[in-house]
C-alpha cells in the first residue's frame, strides 16, 4: 500500500464530503437522540459516513470501517487496515452554530496510525499528520511542541468534570482550575486536540470519548510531540470508550500526578 496515494485518497474524500455538509446548511435537518437527550445525531451525519463507506469500499475492499452512526463494520480488533470515522464531531455545535465542527479521520494499519486528519468545516483547514512523516496544516509543517507549566496552561475542558461527578473527584479539578491561566470549552474533542497540536491549548481533558473521536488527532499529536493517554496514564483503548488527556511534553505528567484523581468506582 502506498501511503502518499492513500493520503492523497482520504483527503479527497474529506474535503469532497466537507462540500456535501456545507450545502446541507440550507436544508432543514433531521435531528434524533441516540444514548441520551443531549447525545444526538442528525441525518447529515448518517449520510456523511455511508458516504465514505460507500466509496472506501469501493475502492478498498480489504479495508474496514469504525464509524460512530454505525453503518461500518463490527469491528473487534484493530487488524489489516482500518478507519476509524466521525463524520460529524461536535454534532450539537454543527446543530446550534453552524460551525465548530469537525470531519474526524484515524486510518490504522494492525493498531498503528499511520494517517490522522482533522477537518474543521466551516474554517476549511485541514490538520493532517502521518507517521514519522510530522504533522501539517493544509500545507504548512507543524513545529514540535515546547513545554508548558500549569500556572502557563489554557486547558480545554468542559464544565461538567468541574463538578461532582462519576469519573474523578472533582476537588483536584477545582484546584486544576484555580491554578491554570484559564480554560475553555469548545464542544468538540477533534477540534480542542487541532487546538493543542497547534499551539491554541496546552491540554485537552475528557472522561469519556469514543475511538472514532480521538483516533485521527492522535497520529497528529504524536508528530508535533503532544502526548495522549486515558486518565490511568494508559495507553488508550482504540476499541471502546476510555478517559482521554492530550497535551503538552511536561505538562502530562504533572496534571495526572497533581490534578487529576480518578474514581476507583465510577458510581462514586
Amino acid at each position: 500500500m502506498d501511503i502518499h496515494k492513500l493520503d492523497t485518497y482520504a483527503k479527497s474524500l474529506i474535503k469532497e464530503a466537507a462540500y456535501n455538509i456545507k450545502t446541507s446548511l440550507t436544508s432543514e435537518l433531521i435531528i434524533e437522540s441516540k444514548s441520551e437527550a443531549n447525545d444526538l445525531v442528525t441525518n447529515i451525519d448518517k449520510e456523511t459516513e455511508k458516504f465514505f463507506i460507500k466509496h472506501i469500499k469501493a475502492d478498498f475492499a480489504e479495508h474496514r470501517i469504525f464509524g460512530e452512526e454505525g453503518f461500518g463494520d463490527d469491528i473487534k480488533d484493530l487488524s489489516g487496515f482500518v478507519w476509524l470515522l466521525d463524520p460529524i464531531d461536535g454534532t450539537t455545535n454543527f446543530i446550534h452554530q453552524k460551525q465548530n465542527f469537525a470531519i474526524s479521520l484515524g486510518i490504522y494499519k494492525d493498531g498503528v496510525g499511520i494517517l490522522g486528519y482533522i477537518y474543521n468545516v466551516m474554517e476549511d483547514t485541514l490538520l493532517s499528520g502521518s507517521l514519522n512523516g510530522g504533522a501539517y496544516l493544509d500545507d504548512l509543517r507543524l513545529p514540535r511542541l515546547g513545554a508548558s507549566s500549569v500556572e502557563e496552561a489554557v486547558v480545554g475542558i468542559n464544565a461538567r468534570w468541574v463538578v461532582p461527578n462519576r469519573y474523578v473527584h472533582h476537588e483536584g479539578m477545582v484546584s486544576l482550575l484555580k491554578t491554570v491561566r484559564g480554560t475553555r470549552s469548545l464542544g468538540s474533542a477533534a477540534i480542542e486536540i487541532s487546538y493543542v497540536v497547534t499551539g491554541k491549548l496546552d491540554a485537552y481533558i475528557s472522561m469519556r470519548l469514543s475511538p472514532w473521536d480521538i483516533a485521527g488527532g492522535m497520529v497528529i499529536a504524536k508528530e508535533v510531540g503532544a502526548i495522549a493517554t486515558n486518565l490511568a496514564f494508559e495507553h488508550l483503548d482504540l476499541l471502546d470508550a476510555d478517559s482521554f488527556i492530550v497535551s503538552k511534553p511536561g505538562l502530562h505528567e504533572q496534571l495526572l500526578t497533581d490534578y487529576i484523581q480518578i474514581k476507583q468506582n465510577p458510581a462514586d
